[in-house]
C-alpha cells in the first residue's frame, strides 16, 4: 500500500479548486500551484447543471449562499431569429466564475490545501516521480500531479500536446450586464460565425459569453464594431444588447480555443477539466463535466494510493477509461453541433426539422448532459 501520496495539482479553476477540496476531504496533503491570484474574473458561460448537486454537497458547497440564479428552460435561435425552446431536464443554476472560484479557493484554503502562486516552467516525469520547476527557481517533487490548467497554457506548449500544434480559429469575448433578462432562461444565439449564450448569475447579473470565428472577427476595427455588425444581426441578441448596460470596463477575451480531441493523460499527467477537453460552449455544460472530472480523479487517485489501484499504468487506463465513458460522446456532440452551426443555411434547416421534432431538441440537450452524480465514497 502506498501512504502519503504527494499531490500536486496545477491549477486553480473549476475543477481543480474540486479536485483539492475532495482529496484534502479524504485526508491527503494537496499542493496546488496558481499563477493568479482570488478572485477574479473568467471567460465562462457561468451555467451549471443539477446534475452536480449531490456531489457538491457531500463536499459541503453550497452554491445557493452565492445567490445563484435558478434555471430550468432553455432556447435556441438561429442567426435570422427562427427559435425553439424547451425545459431543462433536470435544471441548472448561474453563477458567476468570479464568486464560485473565490469561494471554492477559500473553502480548500480552510482545508489546509497549500497554494503557491506561481507559474510552473518545466515539469518533468522520471522514475515514477515528477520534478515541478517554477519560475521563482522552486522545486517541488511529487508522485501525482493533476493538470487543470484550463483551455490553453504554456504548459500545453511544453508538454508538446498534440492540439497545440495548430492554430485554432475561435476567440471567446465575455461581460457582465445589468437590464432585463429572464432568470430561469439559458439562452443559446446563432450568428455568422459564432454563437452566444446569455443567463443570469448572482446579484441580478447578465453573463454574455460569446464564440467568434477569428477570421471573421479581425475584419473589425474592435469589439464593439464586430458586436454591431455581426453578432446584432440576430434579432434577439440586437434586442438584448441594445436594452442592457455594461458593468465590466471592457469585455474579457481569448484568443485560440481549441475543441480538437484532448488526451485525458498526458505525459503521465491526469488531466481535468478543460485540461482534458473542451465542449462547445452552445452546450452549456462545460463546468458540470469540470466538477465530475475532478470527481473522478479523486477517487481513482485514492484508490491508487490505498493499493486498490496496483500500477500507475492501471490508474492512468483507469482515469482514461472513465473519461470516455462520462464525456467522449458530450464532446463529440459538441463538435457536430459547432460544425452544424458555422454553416448558416444548415443550422436554420436544423431548427425547421427540430421544430416538427421537439423531442429531438430535448435528445440533444440529454446528449450534452450527464445524470446525476451518484456519491458512493
Amino acid at each position: 500500500m502506498k501512504t502519503n501520496t504527494k499531490i500536486v495539482i496545477v491549477g486553480a479553476g473549476l475543477a481543480g479548486l474540486t479536485a483539492a477540496i475532495h482529496l484534502s476531504k479524504l485526508g491527503y496533503s494537496i499542493i496546488i500551484i496558481e499563477k493568479n491570484s482570488f478572485p477574479k474574473h473568467k471567460v465562462c458561460g457561468e451555467y451549471i447543471s443539477n446534475e452536480v448537486l449531490p456531489y457538491l454537497d457531500w463536499l459541503d458547497i453550497n452554491p445557493s449562499l452565492l445567490k445563484s440564479t435558478s434555471i430550468d428552460s432553455v432556447v435556441f435561435s438561429t442567426a435570422k431569429g427562427k427559435t425553439i425552446s424547451a425545459p431543462l431536464p433536470m435544471g441548472g443554476f448561474g453563477v458567476s466564475r468570479y464568486a464560485l472560484d473565490f469561494y471554492l479557493y477559500q473553502k480548500a484554503m480552510d482545508q489546509q490545501c497549500k497554494v503557491i502562486h506561481e507559474t510552473v516552467s518545466y515539469l518533468h516525469y522520471e522514475n515514477d516521480a515528477f520534478t515541478i520547476n517554477l519560475t521563482n527557481n522552486e522545486t517541488i517533487t511529487a508522485d501525482i500531479v493533476i493538470g487543470a490548467f484550463g483551455k490553453r497554457s504554456n504548459l500545453d506548449q511544453q508538454l508538446e500536446r498534440s492540439f497545440m500544434q495548430k492554430k485554432s480559429p475561435w476567440l471567446a469575448v465575455k461581460a457582465h450586464y445589468k437590464g432585463d433578462y429572464p432568470n430561469n432562461l439559458v439562452g443559446l444565439y446563432n450568428f455568422k460565425g459564432g454563437y452566444c449564450g446569455v443567463s443570469k448569475v448572482e446579484n441580478n447579473t447578465i453573463n454574455i459569453c460569446y464564440l467568434a470565428d477569428y477570421e471573421t472577427f479581425k475584419q473589425y476595427k474592435n469589439i464593439e464594431e464586430y458586436q454591431t455588425k455581426v453578432v446584432c444581426q440576430n434579432p434577439f441578441l440586437q434586442s438584448i444588447f441594445k436594452n442592457v448596460t455594461p458593468v465590466f470596463e471592457k469585455p474579457l477575451t481569448i484568443s485560440q480555443i481549441s475543441f480538437d480531441e484532448k488526451k485525458p493523460v498526458d505525459n503521465h499527467v491526469l488531466m481535468i477539466g478543460d485540461s482534458a477537453g473542451l465542449i462547445h460552449p452552445l452546450c452549456g455544460n462545460g463546468m458540470a463535466m469540470a466538477i465530475r472530472s475532478a470527481k473522478i480523479v479523486s477517487e481513482l487517485v485514492d484508490d491508487y494510493s490505498k493499493g486498490m489501484i496496483k500500477t500507475r499504468k492501471e490508474l492512468e487506463i483507469a482515469y482514461t477509461n472513465h473519461w470516455n465513458r462520462n464525456f467522449k460522446n458530450r464532446l463529440r456532440t459538441g463538435r457536430i453541433l459547432g460544425a452544424i452551426l458555422q454553416r448558416q443555411n444548415l443550422s436554420e434547416y436544423l431548427i425547421r426539422i427540430l421544430m416538427m421534432f421537439p423531442s429531438l431538441f430535448s435528445g440533444i440537450i440529454r446528449r450534452t448532459h450527464g445524470k446525476n452524480i451518484v456519491v458512493t465514497t
